[in-house]
């Protein structure tokens, strides 16, 4: 809990607790169904938990906001947001029945109301949503391949442009240069000192 209180000072012992929660049902049925690497199972709090939670640090939803996590895999960065943000409402989707599976149980153990889950690919999904969160399933040229049209909602309410919110490693100029569309880069070294951070950034794309 300490980690979190540091990063988010304003975090409510409620929302600490879920946090909490979370990584212990991670690691739980990390035994059963490979949600996380194992490798990195002693890690799941500040690599997994946190890196989903920098989001919040440069965004703020607006209550009613319908975010879509792609590839949510073991429900990052879906849940933690969902745990920041009770009042928008976020669609988790990956094509693995078995991660949907242990998603929909710890959505359901940690009692969350503004969480679905669904086995599904972006190719064909057809709703609509304010912002899609990613936590770099794919390189960017193939990740925006998978977009349907539409998929994003016109309509802007925020400060900032509707659009796709990605959590991404290392050089991504090359990247950006074959994506037809604006970026914002935000670097986390900005939002945590350590080291895991030196190098991950969120990346804003939108049109």
């Amino acid at each position: 809990m300490d980690v979190l209180k540091q990063h988010f000072p304003g975090i409510s012992n409620e929302q600490a607790e879920q946090l909490i929660l979370l990584h212990k049902l991670l690691t739980d049925w990390n035994q059963k169904v490979n949600l996380v690497s194992r490798k990195d199972e002693n890690n799941i709090l500040e690599h997994h938990i946190l890196h989903s939670l920098s989001i919040s640090a440069f965004f703020s939803f607006l209550p009613g906001t319908s975010l879509l996590d792609v590839g949510t895999g073991g429900g990052l960065p879906g849940l933690p947001l969902a745990v920041f943000f009770p009042q928008c409402r976020f669609h988790l989707i990956d094509s693995t029945g078995k991660k949907i599976m242990a998603v929909k149980a710890m959505i359901k153990e940690m009692g969350l109301k503004n969480v679905t889950a669904e086995q599904t690919r972006l190719e064909t999904h057809r709703e609509t949503y304010q912002f899609i969160v990613s936590r770099a399933v794919a390189s960017l040229p193939k990740f925006w391949s998978w977009m349907p049209g539409k998929i994003l909602d016109p309509n802007h309410n925020h400060d900032f442009p509707n659009g796709i919110i990605y959590l991404k490693g290392g050089h991504v100029n090359d990247e950006l240069r074959e994506v037809p569309l604006k970026a914002s880069i935000y670097h986390l070294n900005r939002f945590s000192p350590m080291e895991y951070f030196s190098t991950k950034k969120i990346l804003h794309l939108y049109g």
